[in-house]
């Protein structure tokens, strides 16, 4: 199969029409050996751009690992992953991070990747205990790199490429401007791809609402509420808002996931998951939602406390009007707030209803099911399981999600407390597990 047809098929599976402007630019300067860098801004599609060369890069006659992709954080690796796997290449690809089991990595590892995908940390501790040979490796890929030096990960990352002796191509990606890139890297003369954008991007609409007696509370439920049932983002520059905001929404009933560093891996992969499945529209976080994570298209990202620069307003901003999209991006101001040096007005203010009605609770509720692919069990599986023995329709049961460990599906809200009694003595795989609605 010629190239063209392979990425026909590729966009087919993905479920995309065409590539967009940046991705076709990254697919035709990737095809010459020199490195590139590509900078490019929170949810233009760098995953894609960047996943397609190293397809048309890999070698089926390879046993080793080909290429190397290291992101900053877990949440971009695993979803580096999913991106590819949905590809459907006929290539094996194994994600690697902290907090995951090192010896069941260790096990997947046996038979190298074609693509290996994982934090720098976590890839240069495997390089430490001979988990795989690097000698293979001839593309790496830094994602979000200036993210990554912010993270403090230079010496891992320069301790991996020096291992890379056989590296032939060189792929950085960015979302900021002023980067400089270290020697360590080993980047000379790449071919430079800029498609940043402006502070506001097109499609994005910025609107402000104003707090009476500075009550900045008061004024974000009400303009949750007026918002409704659509996607939204409130981000916040401290997990301790997070949480204040979480308290009021809690004691008002209104259905909601938080996101900060100070929760654990598991419950911040949960908050996603039902953010992704519709069983929840609502996520209160930190900038550590800001890029580099699997979110669906959201209709709204609230700043209810304004960050200190640009950069992040921008990455924040990205949530929304995402590839082209339209979206709005509301400012919660006290009455005496001073903007930032990046804002030069206020922007239009929008008057809130005094009454409040409470947003309906969505249509989905997300089941968790005590097993996952190490325990053998697919999507498939899940299906069966919750679709016979479960009593539901087709059409009741939503999106599904297979971890290592776990399972999570989406099914219709009013139905899920009866599923969970109905399957409570069931097994899966021969195996009776764990099966509740998640909390």
């Amino acid at each position: 199969m010629d190239n063209s047809q392979s990425i026909s098929r590729v966009l087919e599976r993905l479920n995309i029409a065409a590539l967009n402007e940046m991705q076709l630019a990254s697919l035709e300067a990737n095809k010459e050996e020199k490195d590139v860098v590509l900078l490019a801004p929170t949810g233009s599609g760098k995953t894609l751009g960047f996943l397609l060369p190293i397809l048309s890069r890999l070698n089926p006659d390879v046993t080793g690992v080909q290429a190397l992709v290291l992101a900053p954080s877990r949440e971009l690796a695993q979803q580096i992953e999913q991106v590819f796997r949905q590809m459907g290449t006929p290539y094996k690809v194994t994600c690697s991070y902290g907090g995951h089991p090192m010896k069941v990595e260790q096990n997947n590892l046996t038979e190298p990747p074609a693509l290996l995908i994982g934090t720098p940390g976590r890839i240069a501790d495997h390089l430490r205990r001979g988990s795989f040979d690097p000698a293979s490796i001839r593309t790496l890929v830094l994602d979000e790199f200036d993210k990554a030096l912010e993270l403090g990960f230079q010496d891992d990352m320069e301790s991996i490429i020096n291992r890379l002796t056989g590296l032939q191509k060189r792929i950085l990606t960015s979302a900021t401007q002023a980067l400089k890139i270290p020697a360590f890297t080993g980047l000379k003369n790449p071919t430079q791809l800029k498609f940043l954008g402006d502070v506001i991007p097109a499609g994005l609409s910025l609107k402000a609402v104003v707090a009476n007696e500075n009550d900045k509370l008061e004024a974000l439920f009400r303009l949750i509420c007026q918002i409704g049932q659509e996607s939204a983002l409130v981000f916040c520059n401290h997990r301790e808002a997070v949480d204040r905001i979480s308290g009021l929404l809690v004691g008002n009933g209104l259905i909601h996931e938080i996101y900060h560093g100070g929760m654990g891996q598991e419950d911040r992969e949960r908050a996603l998951i039902k953010l992704r499945n519709g069983s929840n529209r609502l996520l209160i976080t930190t900038d550590l939602a800001s890029r580099g994570l699997d979110i669906p298209q959201i209709r709204y990202v609230i700043h209810y406390q304004l960050p200190l620069t640009e950069e992040a307003f921008v990455h924040r901003n990205g949530r929304t009007a995402r590839m082209m999209a339209e979206g709005t991006a509301y400012l919660v101001l006290a009455q005496d707030e001073a903007l930032p040096p990046y804002l030069n007005e206020i922007p239009p203010v929008e008057e809130l209803p005094e009454s409040t009605v409470l947003p309906p609770k969505p249509e989905w509720a997300t089941l968790y099911i005590g097993a996952g692919k190490k325990n053998k069990v697919n999507k498939m599986d899940v299906v069966g399981l919750v679709l016979q023995k479960g009593d539901l329709q087709k059409e009741e049961l939503g999106l599904i999600e297979v971890r290592d460990f776990s399972s999570y599906a989406a099914v219709k809200r009013e139905k899920a407390n009866r599923v969970v009694d109905l399957l409570r003595k069931e097994k899966i795989k021969n195996q009776r597990v764990k099966i509740e609605v998640a909390r």
